[in-house]
């Protein structure tokens, strides 16, 4: 709390020092949008727009409002902010300058390598709604079901979306439910598009990484690991006021390794791949718009992604040890083809679609806004460079694993209209559908299975069946669900007096499968003097469980005595699930109270927001519970010929607090240039108060809930990071400077002593970039992420058995280390 309470001190006495003043909240008008400046990135910070004037349009409905005259935060992000980096992945972007977010680079966790879920204030992944336009973002079909943070959640990938087609970022960091649905229990991201009829650029990023490694058993120095993204945008205009904005980017990633070395074999060497996957991704967005009356405008956008990545899972090694277990796997290896072992890669090909179309305009008065949209991710999975051991010399070395499959139709209805009441009443309605579906779709025989009867002899006989690294979905599996949703709203917002802001929501859904919920939201605003304002809001919320939650099933079979005895993940509602006491899915609940100051003046504003979230009804992926976990368990489990079985429930609670402190001052001068500087910080902190500890046919259970999972929603996400920026301009240079601190991040070992916990320690990562940037014309960078080399603590060896876990996977700045790039474009 140290370093807040520092800047809470040094803000306020700058804040008392400045001379101007800003107009009182109510009274504000939004800027003019010049379409042609819109076109074009300007150069010069100083002819930027002030930030505090920014209108926004999350988390409130009435027009006109900028950001500092909200009764909530949010933080307004420009797509110049988030190019202005080495990294051209949005989350990883987006993590870099909002503290409030973290994006971990989990490795060695199956699909979850390729489609990374980020964090607000440390909540699950799931628990942010992410918008397009305003409209409701679909969720992967993956789920994530392995040792990573957002265990069991199903969330946006927000790297569907290219940077190059974004025009800003508004960050809602407050609960919302009331207003917008499902999901928005940390907050709601809203992912604003380019808009333009005119202008256009392109650019290629180039980067490498020149680091040095220290594991616990090795030191190497790594140049190399290229990435190259080349990305561009065009704006199209027609008529008197249509356009169309045509955004494509094309990334290709070789992967990183810092794995350590590797013990078990001899001589000793990196066996392992443990990074970032290798990817090669093709993104193009279409957003586009148009009046069709003087009253009724046609708008619409769409985006399709096509996402190859390629991660390791761990390698299968011929042990040297002289025992009946490893005899058998060196027979196994050497059957399969691999006398010396294999390292399985995990391929992933992920195709992404998202579109919407409406139509926006005034009827009667009223400002009516009725759109459609539809989205749409599948992810084929393959195994590739691996062996099915029941096979054995037969085996293939690729296997298709199967397919999974979500989509989701959103009809939408928005009336609002603005009364003469008070000094102004914003009044707001509207109505919503939405229709799901999820998918699995089996794999190939070979990827799951055995081969024919009578085939599985001598040193096959203990063979477990399936893809080395990666199994594929069985027919067994296989499941098709859908369910539907309608939901009708009524936001009301009224300027009570010039100080006094009064805010009421609620919203009423009603679901196919769980039923129905009533939330709502109030919020207040008072600004006390010209430069000063407080506000407040409390809320209810919720997160309907996800159909990947309520349907993914993943089994494993082996064959004892002709038997197939299975293990692995199953609905709560099927038939394993229920006889382990696995009930229907409820929704997770929230009440959520936040407070905070506004101070401003001049060229500098400063926020300060308190917060404090209790969840209940919490879903969380269970532990396997074992058929020898006790006799009632075999019991159980026997008619199904299952050994072991995990699946969802309810029952988790947590209380979130934390302190979001932004604060920005702007500075022209004469013959220096402008000068923008930012420091945030974001204390954060998770206390998991309730954990089940039976389930409806088990009392108690065996352990539902390990201690590495509640301490990894507790202590997985940093409890503080502290980021300071200065950015400078002078005609058409410019340079950058960030400072992240890091606060340490638990990794936790399945030891209740805790000495098999990761910890990665405190650290601050420092980037640099160095600009030349002409209004029309070249657009030239250079600049490096990480400039000394900082990783997360490493892992201790004895943490380590198979060389394969270098550094901690939950670092918040990942474990790369250094990274050099370039960036070179035209603007037109």
């Amino acid at each position: 709390m140290t370093i807040i309470s520092e800047l809470l001190l040094a803000a306020s006495s700058a804040a008392l020092a400045a001379q101007a003043a800003p107009a009182p909240a109510g009274q504000e008008q939004p800027p003019a949008i010049d379409q042609a400046a819109q076109a074009a990135p300007v150069a010069d910070a100083a002819a930027q727009p002030n930030e505090s004037d920014d209108i926004v349009v999350t988390g409130t409905r009435t027009a006109g409002r900028s950001r500092l005259d909200s009764a909530a935060p949010v933080d307004v992000l420009s797509g110049a902010t988030l190019q202005r980096q080495g990294t051209t992945e949005l989350a990883s972007a987006l993590a870099a300058v909002a503290p409030s977010i973290d994006f971990p680079r989990p490795s060695a966790t199956d699909g979850t390598d390729a489609i990374r879920p980020a964090t607000l204030r440390g909540l699950s992944p799931d628990q942010t709604l992410v918008l397009i336009n305003g409209i409701r973002g679909h969720a992967s079909s993956l789920v994530n079901t392995n040792g990573s943070i957002g265990r069991g959640s199903a969330a946006v990938d927000l790297n569907t979306v290219p940077t190059a087609a974004l025009d800003r970022i508004e960050v809602l960091r407050d609960g919302a439910s009331a207003q917008y649905g499902s999901d928005a229990i940390a907050g709601v991201v809203n992912l604003r598009l380019r808009e333009a009829r005119s202008g256009g650029g392109a650019s290629v990023t180039y980067g490498f990484y020149d680091t040095q490694i220290d594991t616990a058993n090795n030191r190497r120095n790594v140049k190399g690991e290229h990435a190259v993204t080349a990305s561009g945008w065009q704006g199209i205009g027609f008529g008197d006021d249509g356009f169309i904005t045509v955004s494509g980017e094309y990334t290709k990633r070789q992967p990183t390794n810092r794995a350590d070395i590797d013990l078990r074999v001899a001589p000793n060497r990196v066996t392992g791949r443990y990074g970032d996957p290798e990817v090669e991704q093709y993104t193009g967005f279409v957003n586009a718009g148009t009046s069709l009356t003087d009253n009724l405008k046609l708008y619409a956008f769409g985006g399709y992604q096509d996402r190859d990545s390629r991660s390791a899972a761990f390698p299968r090694i011929s042990p040297a040890a002289q025992t009946a277990a490893a005899a058998a796997t060196r027979a196994q290896l050497a059957l399969a083809g691999y006398a010396d072992g294999f390292l399985p890669i995990i391929n992933t090909k992920s195709r992404d679609i998202n579109s919407a179309v409406g139509l926006k305009g005034d009827v009667s008065g009223f400002t009516v806004d009725l759109s459609l949209s539809y989205g749409r991710n599948k992810i084929d999975y393959r195994t590739l460079n691996s062996a099915n051991y029941a096979y054995g010399s037969a085996t293939p070395r690729s296997f298709y694993d199967g397919a999974t499959i979500y989509d989701q139709y959103v009809a939408g209805l928005d009336v609002s209209r603005q009364f003469d009441v008070f000094q102004s009443l914003n009044v707001a309605f509207g109505l919503e559908g939405r229709r799901e579906g999820y998918r699995i779709v089996a794999g190939e025989l070979a990827s799951y299975g055995y081969p024919a009867a009578g085939t599985v002899t001598g040193a096959l006989a203990s063979a477990a069946p399936g893809a080395q690294g990666f199994g594929g979905f069985s027919p067994d599996n296989e499941t098709k669900r859908s369910r539907r949703n309608g939901s009708a709203y009524l936001d009301l917002e009224a300027q009570v007096t010039d100080k006094l802001l009064v805010g009421l929501a609620g919203r009423f859904e009603d679901y196919s499968d769980f039923g129905s919920t009533v939330n709502g939201k109030a919020s207040l605003r008072y600004d006390l003097t010209r430069w000063f304002a407080l506000r407040g809001t409390a809320s209810t919320g919720f997160r309907a469980p996800s159909l990947q939650q309520q349907y993914f099933t993943q089994t494993a079979s082996v064959v004892t005595n002709g038997v197939p005895i299975l293990t692995g993940t199953f609905p709560s509602v099927s038939s394993v699930g229920s006889a382990l006491g696995g009930l229907p899915l409820q929704p997770e609940k929230s009440t959520n109270f936040s407070v905070g100051t506004v101070i401003r003046a001049g060229g500098f504003d400063l926020t300060v927001d308190g917060y404090l979230i209790k969840i209940r009804d919490q879903i969380g992926l269970s532990e396997n519970i074992q058929a020898t976990a006790s006799t009632q368990v075999a019991a159980l489990l026997a008619p199904y010929n299952v050994s072991a079985a995990r699946f969802f429930l309810n029952g988790l609670a947590s209380t979130t607090q934390g302190i979001d402190a932004v604060a920005h001052y702007r500075l022209a001068t004469d013959g220096a240039g402008a000068f923008d500087f930012t420091l945030a910080g974001n204390v954060n902190t998770i206390d998991v108060t309730r954990v089940p500890t039976s389930t409806a046919t088990l009392d108690p259970a065996p352990t539902l809930f390990a201690r590495s999972r509640i301490l990894t929603l507790e202590q997985g996400t940093p409890g503080e990071k502290v980021t300071g920026q200065i950015d400078w301009s002078l005609d058409r240079l410019g340079a950058l400077a960030r400072v992240t601190y890091y606060g340490d991040v638990n990794q936790p070992g399945t030891l209740a002593s805790g000495t098999a916990d990761v910890h990665t320690g405190k650290h601050a990562i420092t980037d640099l970039e160095l600009r030349y940037a002409a209004p029309k014309g070249a657009q030239i960078g250079l600049g490096v992420s990480n400039l000394f080399d900082v990783y997360p603590d490493q892992t201790i060896a004895a943490n380590n058995t198979t060389g394969v876990l270098g550094f901690p996977s939950y670092s918040p700045f990942g474990f790369n280390g250094r990274y050099l790039y370039a960036r070179v474009g035209l603007n037109w």
